[in-house]
């Protein structure tokens, strides 16, 4: 019976480790962005079993996503610099008869590009818009992600550069991780913004994996704990703190909150919740058709006049 015993927990011991070795994986490539020609990148048809094998024990590489947009004469290339040293990429366009500046931030494994339309958008209700590509993404320095968790820096640069430029009327705007980014930047730094937009926050890190997780076919809940666990021991923060849903506590100007009725990484309930802790001057939109994608490319007509609306 003692033997029987010391196998079975030999065994329950050595599947726990197996578990936590892969999730560990997980949980860097989750938050790791490759340089181009670091890793290949094959496309779905061409993934043989082996390649899915080795995907779902230990994760997917990602690469930083270049940017597609051509910069022309009407944009100002900016640099911004952490305080760890990294050189961070944003575009500034300016328009005439300026209402204010709009501050736009991209989502998980995306770049300023992915935002581009936005900023159009934007222009033509006469704002001046700064997009930024976060740290380890697009065109800026650094192979790390946390989520949001440490880009909150890149938030509180973008805003001081466009506050020096003597702007009065400063609106934030992000999607996802920039979305989230902006929730904790509210607590992390003395920014005053006049409006924020923020489009399709996920609710926690935890939720951010879940959701992940469950977009690969498997289970969320068991591994995203392990999996948020693990990265933020491996980047030295504890993630179970990144919970937008607290830090919209401290916003104190108007938020106009926006989200896709088909999306499948962040729930009705953590938007609700979101919500409901802002005590400021609020507004929700759902859009029917949309899932977690551009609400302005998919829904044109409808996000102008929400946002124009937003803005007045």
């Amino acid at each position: 019976m003692k033997k029987i015993l010391r196998i079975t927990l030999k065994i329950v011991l050595i599947l726990f480790l197996l578990i936590n070795i892969i999730t560990a994986f997980h949980a860097y490539k989750f938050t790791h962005f490759y340089n181009s020609g670091e890793v290949v990148i094959k496309k779905k048809e061409e993934k043989s079993g082996w390649d899915k094998t080795r995907e779902a024990l230990f994760g997917i590489n990602a690469v930083k996503k270049q940017n597609t947009v051509i910069p022309d004469s009407t944009f100002k290339t900016v640099f911004l610099t952490t305080k760890s040293g990294l050189k961070l990429e944003g575009w500034y366009i300016a328009t005439d008869s300026a209402k204010g500046t709009v501050l736009l931030f991209h989502g998980h494994g995306g770049n300023k590009s992915d935002i581009f339309k936005e900023s159009e958008e934007f222009r033509k209700m006469h704002y001046n818009t700064f997009l930024l590509d976060f740290s380890a993404h697009g065109s800026s320095e650094g192979n790390t992600s946390t989520i949001g968790y440490n880009e909150t820096e890149d938030v509180q640069l973008s805003y001081d550069f466009i506050k020096a430029k003597g702007e009065k009327n400063i609106i934030l705007w992000g999607i996802s991780m920039g979305a989230a980014t902006i929730a904790k930047a509210m607590t992390d730094y003395p920014l005053q913004p006049n409006k924020i937009i923020l489009e399709m926050p996920f609710g926690s890190i935890l939720d951010a994996a879940e959701g992940r997780i469950k977009m690969m076919g498997i289970p969320g809940e068991p591994l995203a704990v392990l999996i948020t666990f693990w990265g933020g021991i491996e980047h030295g923060f504890w993630a179970f703190k990144m919970k937008p849903t607290e830090f919209v506590k401290k916003i104190s100007c108007p938020v106009l909150i926006q989200w896709g009725k088909n999306d499948p990484r962040v729930s009705r309930g953590e938007i609700d919740e979101i919500y409901n802790n802002i005590s400021s001057a609020k507004k929700l939109v759902v859009y029917d058709s949309c899932g977690h994608e551009s609400l302005c490319k998919k829904e044109n007509e409808k996000w102008k006049v929400e946002v124009s609306a937003f803005l007045k």
